[in-house]
């Protein structure tokens, strides 16, 4: 019992501490940076004392401090001083990097961006100004707003050659498999913006990418479904401009709902960065080595591709598929509880998150929204979501195991309101992404103790032996 409390009330001062470093993050600078808080190195304040049982030798590991969250125990010695390397399996207690774009407290429920509270940027912001914060460090006056606005749109066209590639892959391929292949082809194309050493080439691949990967979206959705591509018009915002592009037919006028636009852009905002998950360890990984930034996008969004990463949303469509009617919630609740046939609650939960994703309140509001603008709150399948949600909420079971539902519980659900297949939904995860891959890629470019990536290994194979002749051989 004294544990618990004494967890609470670690929690709790958690709590106000990112409280007041978000706040005091959130008073105006004087000056705007170019590309955000320049990295330095970090100093030690204190160490860790380490006994080798092996041989009863004593030695200090430095401890370093960020802003907030955990301190971080610097092992970049290890090897030449001690003769070891460490064991993390999937990164889980390992930091690669030091960053100055996003922070999580999953303890507490806490996501920022360069210090603001991801519910206030959804709910005051919108998403090209999210994406000029992570990538400047600050929030634009007016006026930079105007010219950061006028930058993306003036890159949102194609090269009418990169246009002809859709025709090499087949009609039912994949929406990401097409993304990796014409994403990575950019390269071949804007050779004016590869050079990674040149601050301004590095800025114009960034409105690059955040251009023209919805106009990529989008064509790849047209031609899977074999309609003619729709161009960019830029007198529209950024998220109309792609519902533009996905939805609109030349037959007729397209009319966007501007309740739909604002969930759109909400949805953008809410995965525009998530820290170092897999996809952002990928593309700073290929960065490390020199790659050009259309090249580590590509990485990115191939990684993303993954159902364990990027395919949630579309696996809580597929989970509300399989339950049918709502009538079977409860013996599909009763095989989660059992873990019948290793039966999951896709969309409830989070790895990072061990208290309420902080990002699902806002979608929760924005589904809501779009189900009544949409007059879809009768379709059966969101029939069933909802009361999924409303069962969950209720059961003791789910509540005690902090099983809250997540952003990809309510984002599924809306797209499927807006009637994106499936297919496309990993897709618009990578184009909201695409602008937190790319700060953290100039971030790690910019970043004077990075390295190129070499993880180590704990070698379980066969020890040293001799080379078997084919004849020798049984």
């Amino acid at each position: 019992m004294a544990g618990k409390t004494s967890k609470k009330k670690n929690i709790a001062a958690k709590a106000k501490t990112v409280a007041k470093v978000a706040a005091k993050s959130a008073k105006p600078r004087s000056k705007t940076v170019d590309s955000g808080i320049k990295p330095s190195a970090p100093k030690a304040y204190a160490s860790v004392a380490v006994k080798d049982s092996r041989n009863g030798k004593n030695f200090e590991l430095p401890i370093l401090k960020g802003t907030v969250g955990p301190d971080v125990v610097d092992i970049r010695k290890l090897y030449g001083e001690q003769g070891l390397f460490t064991y993390d399996p999937g990164y889980g207690s390992t930091g690669s990097t030091q960053s100055a774009i996003t922070y999580i407290d999953g303890d507490v429920g806490v996501l920022t961006h360069r210090g603001y509270k991801i519910e206030d940027l959804a709910e005051n912001s919108d998403f090209m100004e999210v994406c000029y914060l992570l990538l400047e460090g600050e929030l634009p006056t007016a006026k930079q707003k105007v010219e950061f606005e006028k930058n993306i749109t003036y890159h949102t066209m194609l090269h009418e050659q990169i246009a002809r590639f859709f025709s090499g892959f087949r009609r039912d391929a994949h929406p990401m498999a097409v993304m990796v292949g014409v994403v990575g082809a950019l390269s071949a194309f804007y050779h004016d913006s590869t050079d990674i050493h040149d601050p301004r080439q590095r800025m114009i691949a960034s409105h690059r990418l955040i251009a023209k990967v919805p106009t990529i979206a989008a064509m790849a959705y047209k031609y899977s479904v074999g309609q003619p591509f729709v161009y960019p018009q830029n007198n529209l915002s950024y998220a109309e401009n792609f519902l533009r592009m996905t939805f609109a037919v030349p037959a007729e006028e397209y009319k966007i709902d501007p309740v739909v636009a604002k969930a759109m852009d909400k949805i953008f905002i809410l995965h525009a960065d998530h820290e170092q998950n897999a996809s952002t360890s990928t593309v700073r990984m290929a960065g490390s080595s020199g790659a050009n930034p259309f090249a580590c996008i590509a990485a990115g969004i191939a990684c993303l591709w993954g159902p364990a990463h990027g395919g949630a949303n579309e696996a809580v469509l597929k989970m509300l598929a399989e339950i049918g009617h709502k009538d079977n919630i409860k013996d599909y609740i009763g095989k989660v509880k059992s873990k019948q046939d290793n039966t999951r609650l896709m969309g409830f939960g989070h790895r990072v998150y061990k208290n309420y994703d902080p990002r699902a309140s806002v979608m929760r509001k924005s589904c809501h929204e779009v189900l009544d603008a949409l007059g879809k709150r009768n379709d059966p399948l969101l029939q069933l979501a909802m009361e999924l949600e409303k069962i969950a909420l209720s059961d003791d079971y789910f509540i005690s195991h902090k099983l809250y539902p997540n952003v990809d519980f309510y984002s599924g659900i809306i797209l499927q309101a807006i009637g994106f297949p499936t297919s496309m939904f990993t897709v618009l995860f990578a184009v909201a992404r695409t602008v937190g891959w790319v700060a953290q890629w100039k971030e790690m470019i910019e970043d004077p103790t990075q390295r190129i990536g070499r993880p180590r290994q704990l070698y379980t194979g066969y020890g040293e032996r001799p080379y078997v002749p084919m004849k020798q051989r049984k």
